[in-house]
């Protein structure tokens, strides 16, 4: 497999040289190891007319028809692989992807839509996979290829929401510095296909869920997979964030109507006692995590694990990170360099007022680059692992402890570019911008933090 970072050669170029060797190696093996395309063929093959699929065992002479749906910004390469593996037996197939993926599949539909934000192409998409749900029958097989991205890629509004009311509460959601599972709380219960209601449509034909899981709780996610919040939750999170006044009022009708009637509740585990549904897990932050360690360990760095569940405002926890490596530079507490700190899970930007353009991991890097200047040892990166991060075509970036110097001298001020949210320019600017396209996978965030010695 080719490198993941594209860059490399750039980034390499100032700084701290060695630091960020050993960080981008790092990201690079661990990206690897996660990737969605390699993991559904360890996970899935066919042998003398047998479908193999984890544990599962089919007969394919006893297999009706196998459909294929999903979405996400990694559902491509899961779907790439199961094109491959199954082929023309499959019957039908429709995945969701981020506009400007441009690769299609012999045998599976491929649909480009917005993403954070969903669009017209999505709310087709949805219409279509939800057509497939009600064609499928007893004897058949259904694929459901679900990654991060999903809730937005495939939008289906419930009631009289309309997707422009649906668009807005997302903008809403995403600027107010709510975490992704008090996101999705909210998004599932103004669906008519989230929060398991995909799979009770499917129903009676058997499904099987390939998943990469990137939320902070681990566990198995998506439509065809029970619900555990409900319609006084997210009327909760809305309250939580002074937004209830703001969102459209089908949006508030919808929460409060479902909150009275059980009916419009999303399906809970017992609900799914009686549905076939198997979920297979491809890929994981734990797996992610766990494979930055072993490689930072064969470069000869102590290393520690210290979240799969990084949460918080995003430059603050940068400053929270730079922190850590100034006490192990000059302490050698909690750990002695040289060594690596590795962290998995999603940090969150609040969005007040006007602001420029930048993402989650690159206000991390930049929030710390204020606190790590003038180190000669510290290097620190961070990444979306899906390789966009926010609205923007970068994965994330890397500093060290030059990078405010540079900065200056090339007339930034990073502090200010913090406060109006434009870190983007900076770091391409400063040429400390990370760029792998897209990686085939998404299991949330990873930040690097090494110590030299």
């Amino acid at each position: 497999m080719s490198a993941i970072i594209k860059n490399k050669v750039e980034l390499l170029l100032h700084g701290n040289k060695e630091g960020r060797k050993i960080a981008l190696d790092i990201i690079d093996y661990a990206i690897k190891a996660v990737d969605a395309y390699e993991a559904t063929k360890r996970k899935v093959r066919i042998e003398n007319d047998k479908l193999i699929v984890g544990n599962l065992i089919y007969d394919l002479s006893s297999i009706r028809e196998i459909y294929v749906i999903g979405a996400g910004k990694a559902s491509f390469s899961i779907a790439q692989a199961l094109d491959e593996i199954i082929g023309n037996r499959i019957k039908k197939g429709i995945v969701i992807v981020k506009r400007g993926e441009n690769r299609r599949l012999k045998h599976i539909e491929v649909i480009e839509a917005g993403h954070p934000i969903p669009d017209e192409a999505g709310l087709e998409g949805a219409r279509k996979i939800m057509q497939i749900a009600k064609e499928a029958k007893e004897g058949d097989l259904v694929f459901c290829v679900i990654t991060g991205g999903a809730s937005a890629l495939m939008p289906l509004p419930a009631g009289n929401i309309s997707l422009e009311d649906k668009k807005k509460v997302t903008e809403l959601l995403l600027t107010c510095g709510a975490t992704i599972d008090e996101i999705n709380t909210v998004r599932k219960h103004i669906s008519a296909i989230k929060g398991g209601r995909l799979a009770k449509y499917i129903h009676p034909a058997e499904v099987i869920n390939l998943i990469v899981i990137d939320e902070i709780a681990g566990r198995p996610w998506g439509p065809t997979v029970p619900d555990t919040t409900t319609f006084k939750d997210a009327v909760n999170v809305l309250k939580k964030y002074d937004l209830w006044e703001n969102v459209p009022g089908s949006v508030r009708e919808h929460l409060e109507r479902g909150m009275v009637d059980r009916s419009l509740e999303t399906p809970k585990p017992h609900d799914f006692k009686d549905l076939k549904i198997h979920n297979i897990v491809l890929a994981d932050n734990e797996i992610m995590c766990e494979a930055a360690k072993e490689r930072a360990e064969e470069l000869g760095f102590k290393s520690l694990i210290l979240s799969t569940k990084l949460e918080g405002e995003s430059r603050e926890v940068g400053v929270v990170l730079a922190s850590i490596a100034k006490e192990i530079e000059e302490k050698g507490r909690p750990v002695k360099p040289p060594c690596v700190l590795i962290l998995g899970g999603e940090t969150t930007v609040t969005l007040t007022g006007s602001y420029g353009k930048g993402g989650p991991s690159q206000e991390l890097v930049l929030g710390a680059s204020l606190r790590i200047a003038g180190s000669k040892k510290v290097v620190i990166a961070s990444i979306d692992t899906d390789g966009t991060d926010g609205p923007t075509e970068i994965a994330g970036g890397i500093v060290d402890g030059y990078t405010l110097k540079r900065a200056e001298e090339k007339g930034i001020d990073i502090f200010e570019s913090l406060k109006k949210h434009n870190c983007y320019e900076v770091l391409m600017k400063l040429q400390d911008a990370i760029i792998t396209g897209p990686t085939g996978t998404n299991v949330m965030d990873l930040d690097i933090v090494v110590v030299t010695g």
